[in-house]
């Protein structure tokens, strides 16, 4: 087993505390590693004192040395990534790494071209203007379906505006995170990016602590609640990205091969562990029995990773973790009467936490399928005639991340991308 430490001010170290919790491989469900607050937030208040007076352009140069370092160390990040969290490496290679690359890259160069409004005398004798400056020390929480990308997400755009990040991995997959900072540790000056490993408390103490001037936290809504509700007795600045339960919406004269092919790589993709994962299909009447049959036999036809020790050749990779597991599962075993499972629908393996690529028809907007973030390889299905019955059935639900419609007719296309309460169609 190997021992987890937290890089505080440019240094590896240990925790302070013996406490540790085992973190697992997805794939088999065997151990292989065991899991400051105060120290890192020290460390990032001191550094943020020299790293807010740094130009734009001194930050861009280290950003982009960032991630050519990162381009270099991609098979290592990668494999760890896979260890972690049971995801294929061919998969995490291609649809990963270039992403998260050119996504670092784009954050160096915005960071110097913000833009303010032009100075002026709006009041006699006086000149106004607005600055633009660095918030201060950013707490971070990120979560366990895309650990590497999503550390790089929080933790790059922050120290580019020229702030500095105390940030907690989840505590299921906190590998690649912490050897990303172990890469930087010579690059970014002491103190300026912190990684504390731990459970809950741990983010907690991370979100709530007074010297941090904001979070940012992607979890679950109840973890967003939370997180504002603390954040709101400092009056700390808050981001939050939380689940999602995007409806696709596929109309009459939609290709139903074509949707059914790309929607069961969207629904399973990463084991429909996405907050914007094409999941919650629902399609009109006329095509509604063919393209059920289309979905089903895509998800018949889509395999897993299950190939031992490591993350195989297959598409799907486990659930991340044990209580995942139970959650997804716990929503099959309830599976109401009136619902088809038409593909899949149970456990692969008592090996690892797979699931099988699962496809549920028949479903009613009450249902908690629909209602509730399953967060699994759980595609559902449901009917409708009218196109106003299929906005009504797409906002019916309490998220609002994400949403697609399938049409060949551009004015359909169009009156829905304005009546979906979504932040993206």
């Amino acid at each position: 087993m190997k021992n987890l430490r937290n890089v505080v001010n440019g240094a590896s170290v240990d925790a302070s505390t013996d406490a540790k919790s085992a973190i697992l491989n997805p794939s088999t469900g065997a151990v292989y590693a065991s899991a400051d607050v105060e120290a890192a937030y020290a460390a990032a208040s001191a550094a943020f004192e020299d790293w807010r007076d740094t130009t734009p352009g001194e930050r861009q140069k280290l950003v982009l040395q960032i991630a050519d370092i990162f381009e270099a160390h991609a098979d290592e990040l990668v494999e760890i990534e896979s260890e972690n969290t049971g995801k294929p490496i061919a998969v995490t290679m291609t649809e990963e790494i270039p992403p998260m690359i050119d996504q670092i890259r784009f954050f160096a160069g915005a960071a110097r071209v913000l833009e303010g409004k032009s100075a002026g005398e709006y009041m006699k004798g006086m000149t106004s203007m607005i600055r633009r400056e660095p918030i201060g020390v950013i707490g971070q929480v990120t979560p366990w379906n895309y650990p590497m990308m999503m550390a790089c997400w929080k933790f790059i755009p922050a120290i580019a505006a020229g702030n500095t990040v105390v940030l907690k991995p989840s505590d299921t997959t906190p590998m690649s995170t912490i050897r990303m900072a172990e890469l930087l540790a010579d690059v970014l000056p002491a103190g300026v990016l912190n990684v504390v490993t731990g459970d809950r408390d741990t983010g907690r103490l991370v979100v709530e602590h007074p010297a941090a001037s904001m979070v940012s936290v992607t979890g679950s809504v109840r973890a967003g609640m939370e997180v504002a509700g603390a954040a709101a007795r400092d009056l700390k600045r808050v981001h939050l990205e939380l689940g999602g339960k995007a409806p696709i919406v596929v109309f009459n004269d939609a290709d139903v091969a074509a949707a059914a092919e790309w929607l069961a790589i969207a629904g399973f993709f990463n084991a429909g562990q996405d907050c914007t994962a094409a999941t919650r299909i629902i399609v009109q009447a006329g095509v509604y029995e063919d393209f059920v049959a289309a979905i089903a036999e895509q998800a018949s036809s889509t395999k897993t990773t299950l190939a031992g020790g490591r993350a195989g050749d297959g598409f799907v990779p486990p659930v991340n973790n044990a209580a995942q597991l139970s959650k997804v599962l716990g929503f099959l075993e309830r599976t109401p009467d009136h619902a088809r499972v038409v593909a899949g629908g149970g456990r692969q393996s008592s090996e690892g936490y797979y699931i099988e690529p699962t496809v549920i028809a028949d479903l009613l907007q009450h249902d908690e399928m629909i209602q509730d973030e399953i967060f699994g390889p759980v595609i559902t299905v449901q009917k409708f005639a009218e196109e106003a019955d299929a906005i009504a059935m797409a906002n019916g639900v309490r998220y609002g991340l994400a949403s697609s419609v399938w049409s060949k007719d551009f004015g359909t296309a169009m009156r829905m991308a304005k009546h979906l309460d979504f932040g993206t169609v």
